[in-house]
């Protein structure tokens, strides 16, 4: 079996999330190529040569590329799967975007989210908010493939000696374009990739309820901010703050939720943590049932006093 790996990126680094697909797509067993699609982005082939597991670098530089437009990049990768068994992308904003496309342009069903690797044609997968586990079997001759990336270990990021190959140029499909990105840009680590998280929840009750208790625990711990979507819907935190179902789903090493009552949404972006610790006055809130370690109290209380003693 040989697999097509999508690399996530922002022509300038390896993302993350690529490192998870990486691990999954050596699970499936066989050779692994990693498909670096952008503009000016020799430096992210370099490094994704140098991943543990990858074989080959497909390089793909071209002008159409540079915003990773689905409709330019999808075709391309579409065409380059004559030659591969499984396209496997990251279920990252990017990677939902392109994995749906190749799927319908192969005319096979794309296997979403996986967080297990069965056997090569047998994988599992969350459904009803991750509440169950679905066991999914394939019989598609090519499989399309997205990743959780909380699910696998990150590839190394050297050891590997993967020769890169330049791929033909890409054409624009003219049907959408690039205007322009606000990025949101903090001092603190990304999301997705924060060892320590503090979230806030709608219990905080104001934009600046949320960072005056929020943002200075997170400073003192070093910890990337989240938010629930109630917290988001209400206007306490941005959008990229969100954390859940429909927001970005974490596994950190510790997750501190403030006034979060656990709604099942929520709890299916960040239960796979390694230590959740909860901060609610109802003693009854869901988020109990996942934490590890709860505390009871009012948070304008126990948050300062948390604060104050790191």
């Amino acid at each position: 079996m040989s697999i097509l790996v999508l690399a996530e990126h922002d022509n300038a680094e390896l993302k993350d999330a690529t490192l998870a697909a990486v691990t999954a797509a050596t699970q499936l067993g066989g050779e692994v190529h990693v498909l670096v699609a952008g503009h000016g982005c020799a430096a992210v082939a370099d490094a994704a040569a140098k991943v543990a597991g990858v074989a080959k670098v497909l390089l793909a530089d071209d002008a159409a590329l540079a915003a990773a437009l689905p409709e330019n990049v999808a075709p391309l990768a579409a065409g380059l799967m004559a030659g591969y068994d499984a396209f496997v992308a990251p279920a990252t904003s990017r990677g939902k975007n392109i994995a749906p496309r190749v799927a319908a342009a192969l005319d096979v069903a794309q296997i979403s989210e996986i967080l297990s690797v069965e056997a090569p044609d047998t994988f599992t997968r969350p459904i009803y908010a991750g509440n169950a586990i679905a066991t999914v079997k394939t019989s598609d001759a090519k499989k399309v493939i997205t990743v959780r990336g909380t699910a696998f270990a990150k590839a190394a990021t050297s050891g590997g000696s993967a020769s890169i190959e330049t791929v033909g140029s890409a054409t624009d499909a003219g049907t959408a374009r690039f205007v322009g990105a606000e990025l949101t840009k903090s001092a603190r680590p990304e999301l997705t990739a924060a060892k320590i998280i503090v979230s806030g929840g709608r219990a905080l009750g104001s934009s600046d309820k949320f960072h005056e208790y929020i943002d200075p625990l997170a400073d003192k711990l070093g910890a990337a901010v989240g938010a629930s979507r109630a917290a988001v819907d209400a206007g306490y935190a941005p959008n990229d703050y969100q954390v859940g179902q429909t927001g970005k789903i974490v596994a950190p090493e510790l997750y501190v939720a403030v006034g979060i009552s656990g709604a099942i949404q929520h709890l299916a972006g960040m239960k796979d943590s390694k230590i959740i610790v909860a901060i609610n006055k109802d003693e009854e809130a869901p988020i109990f049932q996942v934490a590890d370690v709860g505390l009871v109290g009012d948070l304008f209380t126990l948050v300062p006093e948390l604060t104050g003693k790191l």
